[in-house]
């Protein structure tokens, strides 16, 4: 039995527009998870997110795990009653921790050491599952393998190979009724070995499926093509994610490669460092020369929340270390990422979708290296 579903609703080469259904209602795909990696996204809280019209929020299995405890969220209802949230909520599964914290990998699982207080943490494939199957998400990620890259072609393919038995050791030890669980492809920036472990995860039959390892600091002519190898052998009828992705050009590339849904710090961490995103590119609020403009962040996007407020308010704030200032870009952020994807969805139903991606590199190409990519949590 699968829990989630998706119905393209309309096609525009490979791009897709569709209806994400799970257990607890409908997500209007392609579509952008705001990260609330310890159950809030930073400076926000969840009516914040509802005013914003997010569907869906990404929480983080591991720091969830360590602070405050997957039985202290059981206990009190689940993660959707903890943070007083009614939309989804996918969890990763810690994976990513794996990636950065510099564990000892076996067959048995990771140990690393937590950020928290220094203690060894053990994350097995059953311990990753049943700890999302406590905090209640709507989609659980399996336990995987994310491989540093550059890299050898045979250690992604050991990598990849241990991904696929944790895979199955995690679909084994699923069994949450309503809860949707996807699996990750990896290989690297290997097409031979994408292809291999897209093939191989979908006889895993999960619910849906994700890209994982990319976005990692390879550069995106490398990327594209991995994530192409991947795609080209994952089900119409199923998500498809890509992991750790929020760029503009990124997400227009991937969406044009066939991907559903994203999720990344990226706008966020900008908006904490003063930086927002805009249609003429990234705008460093910071800079002098805003401090006697007075028009919004972005005089082609005046979001409800955010447009309200001048650049050179907005500068002020910053230089002086004003919390506000982060949130306040934080919201147009994450609007504006929310246009994005709502433009996408539209250009896609009209058959313009080419059109909107050569806008799009237009404006974020002449300011964006090709080794940029934004990275996961």
């Amino acid at each position: 039995m699968t829990r989630t579903s998706l119905t393209v609703t309309h096609h525009d080469g490979n791009a897709r527009a569709g209806l994400l259904t799970t257990s607890r209602g409908v997500v209007e795909t392609p579509v952008f998870m705001p990260v609330g990696t310890r159950a809030a996204v930073k400076t926000l809280d969840t009516a914040d997110m509802e005013r914003l019209g997010s569907p869906i929020l990404l929480a983080n299995t591991y720091h969830l795990m360590e602070r405050p405890g997957a039985d202290l969220i059981a206990q009190r209802g689940g993660l959707h009653q903890f943070m007083t949230w009614d939309g989804h909520i996918l969890t990763d599964s810690g994976g990513y921790q794996i990636f950065s914290l510099e564990p000892k990998i076996t067959e048995d699982g990771a140990r690393f050491r937590s950020v928290y207080d220094g203690a060894y943490v053990d994350l097995s494939p059953e311990r990753a599952t049943a700890v999302q199957e406590a905090l209640g998400s709507d989609i659980a990620m399996v336990l995987d393998v994310c491989s540093a890259l550059p890299a050898e072609p045979a250690t992604l393919a050991n990598d990849m190979e241990l991904t696929l038995r944790w895979a199955e050791r995690c679909r084994n030890a699923h069994s949450h009724p309503t809860q949707a669980q996807f699996g990750i492809v990896q290989g690297g920036v290997e097409l031979d070995l994408r292809e291999e472990s897209a093939k191989r995860t979908v006889e895993l039959d999960f619910d849906g499926y994700a890209v994982g390892g990319l976005s990692v600091g390879e550069s995106r002519h490398k990327m594209v093509p991995a994530l192409a190898a991947a795609t080209r052998h994952l089900p119409n009828d199923r998500p498809r994610y890509f992991m750790g992705l929020g760029d503009p050009v990124g997400l227009v590339e991937a969406v044009h490669n066939g991907i559903d849904m994203f999720d990344c710090v990226l706008p966020t961490r900008l908006a904490r460092h003063g930086t927002a995103l805009t249609s003429e590119g990234r705008l460093n609020l910071r800079n002098l020369k805003f401090a006697n403009d007075d028009g919004p962040i972005d005089p082609n996007f005046k979001h409800d929340l955010s447009g309200r407020y001048s650049r050179a308010y907005i500068r002020h704030l910053l230089v002086t270390n004003e919390p506000t200032a982060g949130r306040i870009i934080t919201l147009h952020n994450l609007a504006w990422l929310a246009d994005l994807t709502q433009q996408m969805r539209q250009a896609i139903a009209d058959g313009s979708f080419s059109e909107l991606r050569r806008r799009i590199h237009d404006v974020w190409l002449p300011a964006d290296t090709p080794d940029e990519t934004a990275g996961g949590l």
